[in-house]
C-alpha cells in the first residue's frame, strides 16, 4: 500500500461513521482507530481523528464473546477474529468449507475468511490444533476479538 492509497483510506475512515478499522493484507497489517481528544465536542458531537497503531504493536480488546461465556472445555483454547466484518467458511457460496469440526489444522492453514469494506481477508491458523466447535455463522458479522473457533491444540 503506497502513501496515496493509504491517504485515501484514511480520509475515507474519517468520513465514515466507523469508529474503528482494521486491514491484513501480504504480511501487512493496518489498524486506524477514531479517537475523541478529552472535552473537545462541538455541538455535543465529538470530533475524530485517526490514530494509526503499528502492525507489530499488540492490540489488547475484550473478545466480543468473552471466553468465559463459552462452555469451558479442559485444554480447549479459542481463535479470536483480528478484524471487524463478515465471516465465511467457504472461498464461496459453492465451494467446500475451508475447516469442519473434527479437522485437524495446522500453522498458516486458511480456516476462513473475513471480509471487510469489500476486500476478502484471508484467516490462517496461527498454531496447530484439532477444531472442536465452529462458534459463528456463515456470513455472520463478526467484531474484533469475538470468538471465531474452539480448538484441542496439538504439541
Amino acid at each position: 500500500m503506497d502513501d496515496k492509497q493509504l491517504r485515501e483510506l484514511m480520509d475515507y475512515i474519517a468520513a465514515s461513521n466507523f469508529g474503528e478499522f482494521e486491514l491484513t493484507r501480504d504480511g501487512f497489517r493496518l489498524r486506524l482507530v477514531k479517537a475523541t481528544p478529552a472535552g473537545a465536542a462541538v455541538d455535543g458531537v465529538p470530533p475524530a481523528s485517526l490514530v494509526p497503531r503499528p502492525a507489530a504493536a499488540p492490540v489488547a480488546a475484550e473478545p466480543a464473546i468473552s471466553p468465559a461465556a463459552i462452555p469451558p472445555e479442559q485444554g480447549l483454547e479459542v481463535i479470536h477474529s483480528p478484524m471487524v466484518g463478515t465471516f465465511f467458511r467457504a472461498p464461496n457460496p459453492n465451494a467446500d468449507p475451508f475447516v469442519e469440526a473434527g479437522d485437524r489444522i495446522d500453522p498458516g492453514q486458511v480456516i476462513c475468511i473475513i471480509e471487510a469494506m469489500k476486500l476478502m481477508n484471508e484467516i490462517e491458523a496461527d498454531r496447530a490444533g484439532e477444531i472442536v466447535d465452529i462458534l459463528v455463522a456463515n456470513g455472520q458479522p463478526v467484531e474484533f476479538g469475538e470468538a471465531l473457533f474452539r480448538i484441542r491444540p496439538r504439541v
